[in-house]
């Protein structure tokens, strides 16, 4: 009998495969990093062959270190960095370009001149998401309108689309040779092509963005079976792929998010709030995005609000590439440590103009309030003062739409183990923050998926009953976090606004 699940973590700079066991807990993990391609100022690509080499070298390492053979796996779930962009050519798997991904700001004047028509909320009330760089639609538009290779095989009915995790599954499930070109609504709800209510693509919208319904994929549920990995595959065997969710969603079903009015705050390159609205759609007027939470089988969908910030754990990793300020991650909250205070400045990291809740793609970073008395330490703390600060104001809005004033923030994520972040943003948000004792749940989601599809889990009930607290951070008693420094920050904030002209 099979005793575990498998979880493909793709994400914005590495994947990984993991490996649970009944009780949510992890057996085995194998991780890679890949490159981060950036040709121009504001693009940022990926090689879809590295991940894609990437994720059998990960299967293979995590199936290794815990000893495993096919026969142990009762199924394998999928979870991706979302409104990342492939096109591919059906018969020979070869993508045509590298995947645009989805901090990448080259598409700024389709933005622009769909704009026109309609304003930044066109499509909102069919898709619930505004115009914005973000959205893989509108990736796809820059491809087949920039690359003529592209354009000419849509035509003729070759290239196809996914985000990430459709160009995993059709791998892993033969590629060329029958592999299913499927992905499921909450990864679709990202396009900007499909309606909220039908679920289906909305034709009228993919003809304006000049996108062949023939490129897009088959969209699923996120807990069904899909295909089967490969008897000569990475796992060894076959094993049903049978769960698919985007990494917020799936953060938000390992965080066991299952009730309406529940939330969770994920702490990775970007970082990204989704509170759980259940079979209603809430549209936004505070600037999130309505988007699925999940579908499993033939249940009804359940919908959430969203507020996603573009850079929070990149900022840091551009400390440690860019200015080499640190060594490693980890380094930045030791240097944070060596000073009392942020000194007064704040970091404002709009490199891909700001998200959530301004969506302004005109506006670029800044760092405000400097002095000669500045030094590393201040830029360290600044860096993760960012990540509380950006946090609090998509909170805000969250609440302002639902009605629902959270008392508790679960998270998750590489930058939850930092204790001064995590402590800082409860002294910011004013409201306990609270680490699972599974803090790696995006894996964890996209295997619960999975395993439900095939019965390895019966029902949501039982994944709870896997949910624990590790740590709880409780706001102290000086209210200046959240009252005259996150003032500040709204002001730093505004000097970011309409840069690029």
């Amino acid at each position: 009998m099979a005793d575990y699940v498998a979880a493909i973590d793709q994400g914005t700079t590495s994947t990984r495969c993991m490996i649970f066991n009944h009780s949510g807990e992890t057996v085995s993990i194998d991780q890679v990093e890949h490159e981060q391609i950036m040709p121009n100022p504001g693009w940022v690509e990926h090689d879809p062959m590295e991940v894609w080499e990437n994720t059998k070298k990960v299967i293979r390492g995590a199936m290794q270190k815990a000893s495993l053979t096919a026969t142990d796996i009762a199924a394998v779930g999928i979870t991706n960095q979302r409104e990342t962009t492939v096109v591919w050519d059906k018969n020979t798997g070869k993508p045509y370009h590298n995947a645009v991904v989805w901090m990448d700001t080259r598409n700024k004047d389709s933005v622009a001149e769909l704009a026109k028509d309609g304003g930044q909320d066109r499509f909102r009330p069919q898709v619930g998401l505004p115009l914005a760089t973000y959205f893989s639609g509108l990736k796809i538009k820059w491809l087949l309108d920039n690359v003529p290779e592209i354009r000419e095989a849509a035509d003729k009915g070759d290239a196809i689309f996914g985000n990430m995790d459709t160009w995993v599954i059709w791998n892993l499930t033969g590629g060329p040779n029958g592999g299913a070109h499927v992905t499921d609504v909450t990864n679709a709800s990202r396009t900007m092509l499909m309606n909220l209510e039908t679920l289906d693509w909305n034709a009228d919208i993919a003809e304006t963005m000049g996108v062949p319904l023939s490129m897009l994929p088959e969209i699923k549920s996120s807990s069904e079976v899909y295909g089967n990995t490969l008897a000569d595959g990475s796992f060894g065997g076959e094993i049903p792929v049978a769960g698919d969710l985007g990494d917020q969603q799936a953060a938000t079903v390992g965080q066991t998010c299952f009730s309406p009015g529940e939330a969770k705050n994920t702490y990775g390159t970007g970082c990204f709030m989704i509170m759980n609205t259940g079979e209603e759609i809430v549209p936004s007027e505070n600037g999130l995005l309505t988007t699925l939470c999940y579908k499993f089988g033939d249940q009804p969908a359940v919908y959430a609000l969203e507020g996603s910030i573009a850079i929070t754990g990149a900022l840091v990793q551009w400390l440690r590439d860019n200015l080499r300020l640190i060594n490693t991650a980890p380094d930045v909250e030791n240097l944070a440590k060596t000073v009392d205070d942020n000194g007064g400045i704040y970091f404002v990291p709009a490199f891909s103009g700001l998200y959530a809740p301004y969506w302004k793609d005109t506006a670029r970073g800044a760092i405000v309030g400097m002095t000669r008395f500045i030094n590393r330490g201040h830029f360290a703390r600044a860096t993760l003062e960012a990540s509380a600060y950006q946090t609090r104001e998509v909170l805000d809005a969250m609440n302002a739409d639902s009605g629902v004033n959270l008392t508790a923030l679960k998270v998750d994520g590489g930058m939850v183990y930092n204790d001064m972040l995590m402590q800082f943003q409860a002294d910011v948000l004013g409201v306990p923050v609270v680490r699972p004792k599974v803090a790696e749940t995006t894996a964890l989601g996209a295997a619960y998926a999975a395993g439900l599809a095939v019965g390895f889990w019966k029902d949501t009930d039982e994944m709870r009953s896997n949910w624990g607290i590790d740590q709880t951070w409780d706001p102290s008693e000086d209210d200046t976090a959240r009252t005259s420094m996150y003032a500040m920050w709204k002001k730093a904030v505004t000097r970011t606004f309409d840069w690029l002209d």
